[in-house]
């Protein structure tokens, strides 16, 4: 990728590069909901920029910028969407862009709230990483047989709740369900396994018709961008439920994902070839070229009343055995559809070390031992006040594009 240079001030190592220009919804005192695109320490105001008439040719309606989510934005087709990125590329590098003069266009982050980006629709979580399935396999069925018999064949999924998917900042109450201690009846109470699961969600950008299928080759064309991902999880409900339909109460109480959408074409650069798939898969789910992303990603936890927090995790998301052309044709191979705005998660995305698990299930082997912080405080899952933060970014040859942060408070139970 060819060096370009801006005329606006971008700080050292800031995930909202030139080369990024994602997409959010955010609002401010004097403004209501409306679409806007990180640079630096900005936040470009969408609907100003179209009042400013830079954006003409690509005739995209005020209402459409002026909204509160980025569905009616994202329907009008990457043509658009990626034609803003260019233009604003070209004038955020022009010294003689009127942008540069005009004020009214840029917003500082700290006077403005970031709202949910998309409407979410549906919402499908999968299993993808092989690492992760490995290691709950072993803690729970067979160590030797870890993985169940249809894993390599399909991307394993199932759907979740959209209604509970939060923008990152809202804080989550512990959830209550029934549980089975080993010695005893079921009982009812607050989880006592509260986990994250670092993760990554694709959103859909192209309606899909019932009974239309969505080929390997065909699905970056309806992959609009990717977010952060903090698939909340109570461990102690989700195992007593589980069998034999799966994930329930344990999960659906809350996700929390980052108010930055990043397209996907931002991420080109950053393509990686995937882990040999074993057995070979059948012919709807074998792809060319590379689908997988180098997307280096962090977990940070930070206790009640500490001003710093402990990085317990690093991963990356290229690790993931099925990626997401494979995940979107498993999906609609039935001819199931997908509208635009539905969000899919990756599953937890876990590493080889045991420094990249991406859950506390995993860090803490099912508790069975601690994970220490940096301020000698020990967890084996989350305690109430605790803060999750998870961070993710791309980086090669000085070009960065990452995805800020996504952070949530764990309350205690209501």
């Amino acid at each position: 990728m060819t060096n370009i240079e801006p005329w606006i001030h971008i700080p050292d190592n800031s995930d909202f590069s030139i080369y990024n220009l994602p997409f959010g919804i955010f609002s401010t005192a004097n403004s209501s909901k409306r679409v806007g695109i990180a640079i630096g320490d900005k936040i470009i105001d969408l609907p100003e920029v179209i009042r400013l008439g830079l954006l003409d040719s690509l005739n995209i309606p005020l209402e459409a910028a002026k909204n509160e989510f980025l569905n009616d934005l994202i329907a009008l087709g990457k043509k658009t969407t990626n034609g803003i990125r260019k233009k604003l590329q070209k004038h955020l590098c022009d010294e003689s862009s009127p942008l540069k003069n005009h004020d009214a266009c840029f917003v500082d982050p700290s006077s403005a709230t970031m709202h949910l980006p998309v409407k979410v629709g549906d919402y499908t979580d999968f299993y993808s990483s092989i690492e992760h399935a490995t290691n709950v396999g072993k803690m729970f069925r067979d160590p030797e047989n870890a993985l169940l018999p249809n894993w390599k064949h399909l991307p394993v999924g199932y759907h979740g709740r959209s209604s509970s998917i939060v923008v990152s900042g809202t804080d989550i109450h512990r959830p209550k369900g029934q549980t089975k201690p080993a010695d005893s009846d079921p009982v009812f109470g607050p989880s006592k396994r509260m986990d994250f699961e670092l993760e990554m969600a694709f959103i859909i950008g192209k309606d899909s018709s019932l009974g239309e299928t969505v080929s390997t080759d065909e699905a970056e064309d309806y992959i609009f961008g990717m977010v952060l991902f903090n698939d909340w999880s109570a461990r102690d409900i989700q195992k007593w439920e589980y069998v034999p339909l799966g994930p329930f109460l344990g999960k659906n109480f809350a996700s929390s994902v980052s108010p930055w959408v990043v397209p996907l074409e931002a991420l080109d650069s950053f393509r990686v070839s995937g882990p040999e798939q074993d057995p070979k898969v059948l012919p709807y789910l074998q792809y060319s070229g590379t689908k997988n992303y180098d997307i280096s990603l962090e977990v940070q936890l930070q206790p009640e009343g500490e001003d710093e927090s402990s990085t317990i995790c690093r991963s990356n998301f290229k690790y993931m055995y099925w990626n997401m052309a494979q995940q979107l044709a498993h999906h609609t191979v039935n001819g199931c559809n997908v509208r635009i705005g539905d969000m899919m998660a990756s599953g937890t995305i876990s590493g080889k070390e045991p420094d990249s698990f991406g859950s506390m299930l995993e860090l803490s082997w099912s508790g069975s031992k601690s994970v220490g912080l940096r301020n000698g405080q020990e967890r084996t899952f989350l305690e109430d006040g605790d803060t999750v933060i998870m961070k993710g970014f791309s980086s090669t040859d000085g070009v960065r594009v990452g995805f800020g942060e996504v952070r949530s408070k764990l309350l205690p139970a209501k």
